[in-house]
């Protein structure tokens, strides 16, 4: 592999929703590379306004810069202006420099992962809770819930997002195309073992799963929800070290400002594997607050509007009103085991971009 290749090699292992890889890679020269970034806004819920993909594009291109220094390179980025939100378009421009040291967190790349199973409630000590704060600034603040009552209070508020999220018809086609079943790895979808469900939870989500009449069905008379946010946002919501919430210091006004809270995101995570510290991320309270924010009419569901709106009176009361407008990244962590299943990620020939006349 040239140096190219092995640096994009390294950074398409950055973390991405639902494992979509919202992103191609152009090989210009040596020295030169186009980074595609694309989003999911047409087909996913979760990315309406395409921010949670600027968000993982942003994470994708602070990975590349790590990556570099792992080559004696530095790395320039910039975003062409004339492109539109649904294919941004960033030139990245490599430059070997005989002052680069070799980023502590390089090893982390490709051994992060997501773990949402119990994590130990042991607190996050000041050590580790300062070199996090420190990843993420001076852009942005970590606000921390800790302590058996805010986790508790964040746990109500979890318990429901999750009525909400497994409730919504434009959310179950979104789950029913990323689950890959039966695995343990998936190159481009979440694995079901990963999903932190028992193995009975998993074979009637599995049933379920095949029609929305049945995932429906479930729901209303079977207390369908019940088994999966006990397993998914009970239990982990509470066995954990702390969570955290990734504040920008100034508004989230458009690409360029979620891009850089990607970054800052992938920092933050990278930083916590760094310490031995495993990271479930928490974005749907998040996303559904934002679309109360903007009004936005995300569901063919009428009911689903007033639960979002009450999740965003939730997020506000936990964070505060002005921080929870400027939060950009959720996430629960704390000690504990590597998850044994998890996403891994397409091979870097499958990435490259292609144009429609080659």
């Amino acid at each position: 592999m040239t140096p190219v290749e092995e640096i994009l090699d390294l950074a398409r292992w950055a973390p991405s929703g639902d494992n979509t890889q919202p992103w191609r890679f152009e090989i210009v020269s040596p020295s030169h590379f186009v980074v595609h970034g694309f989003d999911t806004r047409a087909d996913c819920v979760y990315d309406l306004d395409g921010h949670s993909s600027q968000l993982a594009v942003g994470g994708l291109l602070e990975t590349i810069g790590i990556a570099a220094t792992k080559f004696g390179r530095t790395a320039t980025t910039s975003r062409r202006p004339d492109t539109p939100d649904t294919h941004l378009l960033f030139d990245v421009r490599l430059a070997p420099s005989p002052k680069v040291t070799v980023s502590d967190l390089v090893p982390a790349i490709t051994v992060r992962s997501v773990q949402r199973r119990a994590l130990s409630t042991r607190p996050l000590t000041g050590e580790q809770k300062a070199a996090l704060e420190a990843s993420v600034a001076p852009g942005h603040e970590v606000v921390w819930i800790e302590g058996w009552g805010p986790k508790i209070r964040l746990v109500r508020l979890l318990w429901r997002n999750a009525g909400l999220r497994l409730t919504l018809p434009e959310a179950f086609e979104v789950h029913r195309r990323i689950i890959d079943w039966g695995k343990q790895f998936s190159d481009d979808k979440v694995p079901d073992q990963a999903l932190g469900l028992d193995p009975m939870t998993l074979k009637l989500t599995r049933w379920a799963f095949a029609s929305w009449r049945r995932v429906d069905l479930l729901n209303r008379y079977a207390f369908g929800t019940w088994a999966p946010r006990i397993q998914l946002d009970l239990i982990p919501g509470l066995a954990c070290g702390a969570h955290a919430a990734l504040v920008s210091r100034d508004p989230l006004q458009g690409i360029d400002d979620y891009v850089a809270s990607g970054r800052a995101m992938q920092r933050f995570w990278l930083t916590a594997c760094r310490l031995g510290l495993q990271l479930q991320p928490e974005m749907t309270p998040v996303i559904f607050s934002r679309y109360a924010w903007q009004q936005r009419q995300f569901s063919r569901a009428t009911w689903a509007h007033p639960l979002a709106d009450r999740l965003r009176s939730g997020l506000d009361e936990i964070l505060g009103a002005s921080r929870s407008q400027r939060a950009a990244f959720m996430a629960r962590l704390g000690l504990g085991p590597r998850a044994r299943a998890r996403s891994r990620r397409r091979l870097l020939g499958e990435l490259r971009f292609r144009r429609a006349s080659d």
